[in-house]
């Protein structure tokens, strides 16, 4: 299984909150997973995942040969602008935005 085509352009989200949100909505997913999801590399997630756990964001234990990852939802984000603003409000933005989407049907491309 192949990455999809990476996203051209700006985004409004960037790569560690999709990654961060993907591990909410399943804190056993495979580092593939999230990768597919985020239209990622394997090894871009890695890296991510290993800033976020490193800023205390995230932390892992290991279950044979999987990990289940553990969001600190209380920790503030880390730009000023977002001053005060923990995780958790932030993954309750794209958590529910995910799950709309998903209930959505996919636009037709002959539409």
């Amino acid at each position: 299984m192949g990455v999809p085509d990476p996203h051209n352009g700006w985004t409004f989200v960037t790569n560690h909150a999709r990654v961060l949100a993907a591990i909410a909505d399943d804190p056993n997913a495979r580092i593939r997973d999230i990768a597919a999801h985020c239209r990622l590399t394997e090894r871009a997630v890695q890296r991510i995942i290993a800033d976020l756990e490193q800023g205390g964001y995230l932390s892992h234990k290991r279950e044979g040969r999987a990990n289940t990852y553990r969001i600190e939802p209380g920790k503030v984000l880390r730009h000023p602008a977002e001053a005060g603003l923990p995780v958790a409000s932030l993954l309750s933005l794209l958590v529910q935005d995910e799950a709309l989407r998903s209930e959505q049907p996919t636009p037709r491309a002959d539409a």
